[in-house]
């Protein structure tokens, strides 16, 4: 018996002699185990407020300080509401707001159902979700289920203990496994009293044993409190690597679509809340409705961009929109995430138009926009930093203050390189600005059914300088033509899509836009969408 075996209580060693189950191990302190029954709650959202809106993604410590400490919090975010409703926001992803380890990004979470105490409190959360819901505004949580911190009670009982109760919660070998390379190189990491424990990112975040149900019904009681607070939703971290079958077989296991499978049936017993998932090598198995139901597009993004900097449809972006199920996808330019890509602003050389451009396809293409903070300004990097990440979660640019206007002190981390130029209140009101491009932008979406759900038919070729496609729903046809190059180009329409069509936007004075029967004329980098009614 190993030497470091708890002591069975008086209540278990009865139990054991009179032939009655153990009795269930009490959680260690700093742990809520308890299970939560749910309490439905109806938000006053639209029943399809996700599909029919426009997302943004919001690290909540960098985008708005409300108490002079430099760090972005819960009111702060409260305050900005306004702004985002003003902009057409219909949906805000919040990233990890829990208690973390880091006290940065959020990803290695200490407690599940507490927030970050440089956030603020339960009660701030749940004003910020009442007032986002008086505007018409969805919240949805990033949940990290794959992994805990290392400081979480549950791993760290764990730990110091091989016999607790606890140690089938995480993955665990008497002896260290060869041959294995992940996401942060070898996963193996040796354990304090013995054995080695599983982390797929860091050895700072221990995996979860999903093969203990426990687990999983711990974080089904945990996204239930969160919900029952009125919580409209999920996005879910690193889905691909909740089941480990070997060191060839660590992600993309078929135990995992039936994890989320599970997740997704308890978030339809609440209605009208959303999940979208992450799962960057396995978008199209995770979208599936026997899964997660919604992941998002990586892979998308790169064409897009790649098309504007260019200056011609690469063939990889209609490839995508034809062989993914894009409308039922999370669709972005840019996130947090560095293997994301740069900021958008970093990859177009803060050009304007190449911005727009960009901004006009993700937000008239079929799918679920999300924008990440600050892309609407064209905000860029945040310099220097210690980790790569870090240069794309600087503090959002409301003005050209010493601060940028999010803080009255010295913000946790660098401004963007171009707060002074790039801010809201340069752009806001400004025709032409990239700000007000997006605005208009999202206004037609919301406008325009055809945009949020309509089909999609791609009525360009490989390599044109003009990407043309049409979205159609009931009796409503939009055409849009999107020139990437850097020149005034043509585009020849089909016999089918030929006729009478008007005008509804566009980047350029109207007068410049030459729409005859068969064919759109636009000039350099500039977009139009038209309009008309079939019978």
């Amino acid at each position: 018996m190993n030497s470091s075996r708890s002591l069975l209580s008086v209540a278990g060693l009865t139990a054991l002699l009179l032939g009655q189950p153990l009795p269930a191990a009490e959680p260690p302190p700093g742990v809520d185990l308890s299970p939560v029954k749910p309490q439905i709650h109806n938000s006053g959202l639209p029943e399809h407020w996700a599909q029919q809106g426009v997302f943004m993604e919001i690290l909540v410590r960098a985008y708005q300080d409300s108490n002079g400490d430099g760090i972005g919090d819960l009111n702060g975010l409260t305050r900005r509401l306004d702004y985002l409703q003003s902009l057409g926001i219909t949906g805000i992803w919040l990233l990890p707001i829990y208690r973390s380890a880091d006290h940065d990004h959020g990803y290695a979470v200490a407690d599940y159902r507490n927030i970050e105490p440089d956030y603020g409190t339960l009660a701030d959360f749940d004003r910020l979700v009442a007032e986002a819901h008086k505007r018409g505004i969805g919240v949805i949580l990033d949940y990290v289920i794959n992994h805990s911190a290392d400081t979480h009670p549950l791993f760290v009982a764990a730990n110091n203990d091989a016999a607790s109760p606890w140690r089938n919660w995480y993955v665990w070998k008497n002896t260290k496994p060869t041959g294995w390379q992940t996401y942060g190189g070898d996963p193996w990491y040796a354990g304090k009293a013995g054995g080695y424990y599983y982390g797929a990112f860091a050895q700072s975040m221990p995996d979860f044993n999903f093969r203990n149900p426990d687990v999983l019904a711990f974080h089904l009681d945990n996204l239930r409190f969160w919900l029952n607070r009125g919580v409209d939703g999920f996005r879910f971290d690193a889905v691909g690597a909740l089941v480990e079958n070997g060191p060839n077989a660590w992600e993309g296991q078929p135990e995992n679509h039936n994890i989320m499978r599970q997740v997704h049936d308890l978030l339809n017993q609440y209605g009208k809340r959303y999940m979208v998932a992450e799962a960057p090598a396995y978008p199209v198995e995770f979208s599936a409705s026997d899964s997660a139901g919604s992941a998002f597009a990586f892979g998308l993004q790169n064409a897009i961009l790649k098309s504007v900097q260019m200056g011609r449809v690469m063939d990889t972006l209609p490839a995508y929109l034809k062989q993914k199920p894009v409308a039922s996808m999370g669709t972005f330019l840019s996130n947090h995430d560095s293997f994301a890509g740069p900021r958008v602003a970093q990859q177009l050389s803060e050009d304007v138009p190449s911005q727009q451009l960009a901004a006009a396809t993700l937000l008239t293409l079929p799918g679920i926009p999300f924008l990440y903070y600050g892309e609407e300004i064209g905000q860029t990097f945040s310099e220097p930093v210690k980790w790569d990440d870090q240069r794309l979660r600087g503090p959002m640019s409301w003005d050209d203050s010493a601060h940028a206007g999010f803080s009255t002190t010295q913000p946790f981390r660098s401004l963007a390189q171009n707060h002074v130029t790039a801010n809201v209140a340069t752009e806001n009101g400004k025709p032409g600005s990239l700000l007000e491009t997006y605005r208009a932008l999202i206004a037609l979406r919301k406008a325009q059914p055809a945009l949020q759900t309509g089909s999609l038919r791609i009525l360009s070729d490989d390599d044109d300088p003009v990407f043309v496609f049409v979205r159609e729903q009931d009796k409503t046809q939009l055409l849009v033509a999107l020139n990437y190059s850097r020149r005034t180009a043509s585009a020849a329409l089909p016999t089918a899509w030929q006729g009478q069509w008007q005008l509804l936007y566009t980047n350029a004075r109207p007068g410049n836009v030459q729409l005859k029967s068969d064919s759109v004329n636009l000039a350099e980098q500039q977009l139009a969408i038209f309009t008309r009614n079939v019978p």
